[in-house]
């Protein structure tokens, strides 16, 4: 329990429905769908389309989703993976006529088939309860009539202004007079909304068949790119069997590979062979325990994980408790382990997340993207979408399991999560972030399960993440923490941006009663009713 002295925020409490997202005004529309009669899947599909529109550095429906869905007439998990494919032109080949040594991070070559869409009218076709216009039209109301732009949201405006403007579409649809919005003004965003007018009529086949399909593709072929009509017609999402390990007495599910999330759980598996809730929150120990088990998990995460359409993922190996003791057994408690780290399997051939329970207690945990700041950093044309750049996940190394090939998924960085005590669910959460996600579900899950924290002080913690040979620590890391770590092997740099975001809903099935927390490095609020 937090000293209410200081600064900070109460865990928000309620009886009957919850909603969690990183905006206030997606966070109302879940909350007002959910006391119009609609379920779970119904707002979060209407928050994830707000935030399309209101955290437009984020997520966008030219990006991807990932769903946790806890159906509770059954008492079943669900799984959805909503990533679109590599366009058919998009060989290994085709990227290094063009003289392309590495995967462009921006640009018309980094798109690939954006799943969100087609992934919400999937979801809300077989769990919703609303019409696709019902759960849209929030969305369309603030992108025609205008939104106030938060605080977060401009910053990061501000910061990615230079790339915005090199495009003329994405200049004339995210910047006003070549600048981006001031925080605090109304922003509109029309073109956006004809789009999603269209959508809410017609449904994905207005996205994958329609005008906004021609106009990506347009688009796509003056900008030199890859994208085809048949790359867009032919996408599908997948529902999938979600993975889990069990720490500590409860299951966490995670989406499987191309996702990341298999990096939560083998960290976590790790970790358990630990008294981690034994050491000192933050203490040197701790911080260096918990970076080298991640470090371990990350090694096996960038050799392995890949489409599973296409390779093998060793899932039964890399999940096994056996395993993960061999890789506790790699730590030396007194110097950090180099980089990169070497596989211990042997050889085998920005975001948006966001949570809703409501009065049945269906869950959802939704994660939606672009993947970096505004994606590829390009607007299709007079249809104001902001297209992805998660083809900047694959890599141009023939033979890796994530190489770049036509039809296959990206390498996937975002995760939605749920755990359960038994066949119950009982935490619904995610942290956004990049590559901090896994480290960040690892990170928050423990915080709140062996530290005993409520869930706003387990979001709320100082973060620190290894990427690359280096420990990014954020602010609150003292110098002397810092400077200990450095004498262990560590490289230490601060963070510039905050690291992630997050939300989460705990479900206290004996008192009836939800508990949610959403993460002060975002503009937004969990709220309900």
């Amino acid at each position: 329990m937090r000293d209410i002295q200081y600064p900070g925020r109460s865990v928000v409490m309620c009886a009957k429905g919850m909603v969690a997202t990183s905006q206030p005004m997606a966070t109302q529309v879940g909350l007002d769908i959910l006391k119009r009669g609609g379920n779970a899947m119904d707002a979060a599909i209407a928050a994830s389309a707000t935030l399309c529109v209101t955290e437009p550095q984020s997520t966008g429906i030219g990006g991807d989703c990932f769903i946790l869905y806890h159906e509770a007439r059954n008492g079943k998990l669900h799984g959805y993976n909503g990533s679109g494919r590599a366009p058919g032109r998009a060989t290994l080949e085709e990227f290094k006529a063009r003289g392309h040594t590495e995967m462009p991070e921006r640009g018309i070559l980094s798109v690939s088939v954006p799943g969100a869409i087609e992934g919400w009218e999937t979801a809300l076709e077989r769990f919703g309860t609303m019409s696709f216009a019902d759960v849209l039209q929030p969305a369309i109301d603030f992108a025609e009539n205008g939104y106030a732009v938060s605080p977060v949201v401009a910053k990061f405006w501000k910061r990615n202004e230079a790339m915005l403007a090199a495009s003329v579409a994405a200049r004339d649809t995210l910047l006003v007079d070549g600048k981006a919005p001031l925080e605090g003004s109304l922003h509109r965003q029309p073109n956006l909304a004809k789009s999603m007018r269209l959508i809410a009529q017609d449904g994905k086949q207005a996205f994958y068949s329609g005008w906004i399909a021609e106009e990506i593709v347009r688009y796509s072929r003056e900008q030199d790119g890859l994208l085809e009509l048949d790359d867009l017609a032919d996408h599908q999402g997948e529902w999938v069997e979600p993975i889990y390990t069990d720490y500590r007495g409860l299951r966490l599910y995670e989406i499987p590979p191309n996702s990341q999330g298999i990096t939560a759980l083998m960290a976590l598996n790790i970790l358990e062979n630990t008294k981690l809730g034994e050491m000192e929150h933050l203490s040197v120990d701790y911080i260096h325990t918990f970076v080298e088990a991640y470090k371990l998990a990350c090694a096996e995460r960038d050799r392995h994980v890949g489409d599973p359409d296409f390779s093998n993922v060793p899932l039964a190996a890399m999940l096994s408790k056996s395993f993960a003791a061999d890789q506790y057994g790699r730590i030396d408690p007194a110097q950090a382990g180099g980089y990169p780290l070497g596989s211990n399997l042997p050889e085998h051939k920005d975001t948006i997340y966001l949570t809703v329970v409501d009065k049945d207690r269906n869950a959802v945990s939704f994660i939606n993207s672009l993947y970096m700041n505004y994606g590829s950093g390009m607007v299709a044309g007079e249809t104001g979408i902001t297209l992805q750049n998660r083809g900047a996940g694959f890599v141009l190394e023939e033979d890796h399991p994530n190489c770049i090939t036509p039809g296959k998924r990206p390498f996937h960085t975002i995760i939605p999560a749920m755990a359960y005590r038994g066949d119950n669910p009982i935490l619904s959460f995610g942290i956004m972030g990049g590559f901090y996600q896994p480290m960040g579900h690892s990170y928050v899950f423990s915080n709140w399960l062996d530290f005993g924290m409520d869930l706003q002080e387990a979001i709320d913690a100082p973060r620190f993440l290894p990427h690359r040979g280096v420990l990014t620590v954020e602010r609150p890391i003292p110098q002397e923490t810092r400077e200990a770590l450095e004498k262990r092997g560590h490289v230490i740099a601060e963070a510039e941006v905050p690291q992630g975001g997050g939300q989460a809903i705990y479900i206290d099935s004996e008192s009836g009663v939800l508990q949610a927390a959403s993460d002060p490095r975002k503009d937004g609020c969990a709220m309900g009713y």
